[in-house]
């Protein structure tokens, strides 16, 4: 999942540790869910961002394509959530095409495609929610992003990764109609960034796995990934997603994602 990695959601994913102990032991559930909360309590107040991202698809024998992009973004506020806007700069045949999320807290969220051969706007149904992103190995359930009521969660265990000590969390989404059955995360201890997850099909084999890296600090608390590589063990395919010259609070509105705002994005 994209934590705001936020969301690659972003992946497009600060606080300090959870606070004193509590009076009573944490059920793995409790806990699982806590962890979750501190990383999405640690991104609240970016109001909205912008960047520059590039997608690198590789098939099984290395063979690479390129396409360029531009992201937003945009703190939801009260009960709705995030919304997003990507649009595809290159190459020239995908120009134009554009990508709009609305993430809500308390229903399924709303996506929408436009594609400009066709000069229209298609709405992406939840049953198709589970399929490619463009070709690329992020769905787009992986794109659109989460909110922390789209799961429930458990964790599994401590466990040192990349040389960081982190928390092991399973994640079950709620939604019937994901692709995935499980999600198992890695999330350090000291940023609560999401590192590593893996994910598992509706057949509870393993599909893909997601790796961050190359993690900057902007405005002194907010966390974002330079770089997320998701590989696919099932068909030997993988796809990298960099992004660069990230702003934060450049002055976005809600008029900025809507559906009009699809068609006139380039």
């Amino acid at each position: 999942m994209l934590i705001k990695n936020n969301k690659i959601a972003g992946i497009l994913v600060s606080f300090s540790l959870l606070v004193a102990a509590p009076l009573f032991a944490e059920t793995p559930e409790e806990k699982g869910y806590n962890i979750f909360k501190a990383a999405e309590d640690r991104d609240e107040g970016y109001v909205d961002n912008e960047a520059d991202m590039l997608m690198i698809l590789m098939n099984k024998q290395e063979a690479t394509s390129e396409r360029e992009m531009s992201v937003k973004g945009l703190e939801g506020k009260g009960d709705e959530g995030d919304m997003s806007l990507m649009v595809f700069l290159s190459p020239k045949d995908q120009k134009g095409t554009a990508l709009l999320t609305h993430q809500h807290k308390d229903r399924d969220d709303d996506q929408w495609l436009y594609l400009p051969a066709l000069k229209r706007v298609k709405k992406i149904a939840s049953s198709k929610k589970s399929g490619p992103f463009m070709g690329s190995e992020f769905s787009f359930e992986d794109i659109g992003g989460q909110s922390i009521e789209d799961y429930t969660y458990k964790y599994l265990r401590d466990e040192t990764y990349e040389g960081q000590d982190c928390f092991v969390v399973e994640s079950y989404p709620v939604d019937k109609n994901s692709g995935y059955t499980r999600i198992v995360t890695w999330v350090d201890k000291e940023h609560y960034r999401t590192l590593k997850a893996e994910f598992y099909d509706r057949k509870k084999s393993h599909l893909k796995t997601l790796t961050a890296s190359g993690f900057k600090q902007y405005e002194g608390k907010f966390w974002r990934p330079g770089e997320m590589l998701m590989v696919n063990h099932q068909t030997g395919r993988s796809t990298i997603l960099k992004q660069n010259n990230i702003k934060f609070k450049t002055g976005l509105s809600e008029s900025d994602f809507n559906k009009n705002s699809l068609k006139r994005a380039r």
